[in-house]
């Protein structure tokens, strides 16, 4: 995944603009860039590498150097970005978010033989090059972004750095958000509401789905009005946005305690104890608590101080134990307890395997596992959660296919998907027994997107039912 944060200011933007991108670090772990334009100074830009060391410490001497009026951040889990870019536009920098499926088409029916391209460390094509490769190929900005929406596979929201302006664009459907803030003398653009609100700026508006604008200090002017049709991610609320952001005007936090209720409400279980698996399923746990009466608590602390990034050794056996390192248990309120658990997904099911024996390792009696959305079926098409391809990485298909073979048809999958089916609960009870819990049910899609709040069309739901 990855988070981007624009500002452009009268004044100089630089604080701005450093801390606006470090309040998204929960977006990425892996690289992470600033590029500023000031008619004194020209461009400047520098990336860093953020895997064992967060934003903040590694960005420390750019923040106390760079100059300008006009900048734009970025933290990712892949490319290195922002890219400086050189051509019939004039100079520019560019940050992006999303994915891209049909790159290898794009470079051979529309690129070939006029650009070269440098391939990252994994051998990939860095998505964001691509991007503005695509953007050079008309004769304006606005032409130029409108082709890379039209033509991309997948989505791509990004900012583009000019010295005229921050342009920002949303992806065609919505999936991932844009936000614009405003104070005096300064506008910025955040994937993240909450990161503009401590540097003094209020909400001036959210991005709709295609809508192309451009921020300067006085200023966010629409280039290009927005479309009629939106599919926001869901997976925003439910796990990867961060608990005090809000999209389409509905909080994270809220959310997560109507979607933690509406699980106590279907559910029976006798139970001593609620908990969530830190961070993204203590709301979630917070709300089945109110609902089912039932106390919340911490059987475990995460401990933060020293992981702000963690050290990840190639031996995957050591990759779970640090995994699991960061959870301190506190064994007084696990002994003898039967707890239900609330995290936000089941993706491979390796982390909750271990941490429900981590929990019968420390007395636990029971260990119920209540999902805060429905079983994953299908890897997502529109953004980088992860760089597998592969759905038989997914416990639910692993099982699906142990049930019905490789082959197995769409129909049968839309079963599979229902939980009104017995292959339904076959399928939840195959996982319950490889992963070794007590109970397991899942969040039912349709109180998942109730919980939302919005009309149900505009969210994306296809890592859940493949419906696009």
């Amino acid at each position: 995944m990855g988070g981007y944060f624009g500002v452009a200011s009268r004044e100089d933007c630089v604080f701005d603009l450093f801390f606006g991108t470090d309040y998204h670090s929960h977006l990425g772990t892996r690289r992470a860039g600033m590029a500023v334009y000031g008619e004194e100074n020209g461009f400047d830009k520098a990336i860093h590498n953020i895997e064992n060391s967060p934003f903040r410490t590694k960005f420390t001497k750019e923040a106390n150097s760079m100059k300008g009026n006009y900048g734009i951040g970025c933290i990712s889990d892949f490319e290195a970005q922002p890219i400086f870019v050189r051509s019939h536009h004039g100079s520019f920098a560019i940050t992006t978010v999303g994915k891209i499926n049909n790159d290898d088409e794009i470079i051979e029916k529309i690129l070939k033989d006029r650009v070269h391209f440098f391939e990252m460390s994994n051998g990939e094509i860095n998505a964001t090059e691509l991007v503005a490769a695509i953007i050079n190929q008309k004769d304006n900005f606005i032409d130029g972004i409108k082709y890379a929406q039209e033509i991309i596979d997948g989505s791509i929201s990004m900012l583009i750095l000019t010295p005229k302006g921050v342009y920002c664009a949303r992806d065609k459907y919505g999936k991932t958000p844009i936000v614009i803030g405003k104070k005096d003398g300064a506008y910025c653009a955040s994937f993240e509401f909450f990161a503009f609100v401590n540097l003094g700026y209020e909400k001036e508006k959210e991005l709709g789905p295609g809508e192309i604008a451009v921020i300067t200090p006085d200023a966010c002017k629409t280039l290009v009005a927005p479309g009629d049709k939106m599919k926001i991610c869901t997976f925003l609320w439910v796990y990867y946005g961060y608990p005090s952001s809000a999209y389409e005007g509905v909080s994270v936090e809220e959310m997560r305690y109507r979607c933690g209720e509406m699980l106590a409400k279907r559910d029976s279980e006798e139970i001593d104890i609620v908990a969530g698996v830190p961070d993204s399923g203590t709301a979630h746990a917070i709300g089945y608590s109110h609902a089912s009466g039932k106390p919340f608590t911490r059987p475990f602390i995460k401990y933060t101080p020293a992981w702000a990034r963690s050290f990840m050794p190639t031996i995957q056996s050591k990759r779970n134990l640090i995994a699991k390192m960061k959870l301190i248990p506190v064994e007084d309120i696990i002994r003898g307890k039967r707890m239900l658990l609330i995290d936000d997904s089941i993706v491979r099911g390796t982390q909750l395997r271990e941490t429900s024996e981590f929990l019968y390792e420390k007395g636990a009696k029971e260990v119920h596992i209540r999902p805060a959305c429905p079983p994953i079926m299908y890897g997502c098409k529109y953004l980088n959660f992860s760089r597998s391809n592969s759905e038989m990485d997914l416990i639910s298909r692993r099982v699906i296919a142990e049930l019905e073979g490789d082959n197995v048809s769409q129909e049968t999958l839309d079963k599979y998907c229902d939980p009104e089916t017995a292959e339904y609960n076959n399928m939840v009870e195959k996982i319950r027994e490889k992963l070794g819990f007590t109970s397991l049910r899942f969040q039912r899609l349709d109180d998942m997107l109730e919980s939302v709040g919005i009309d149900t069309c505009k969210l994306c739901t296809y890592c859940w039912n493949g419906k696009e």
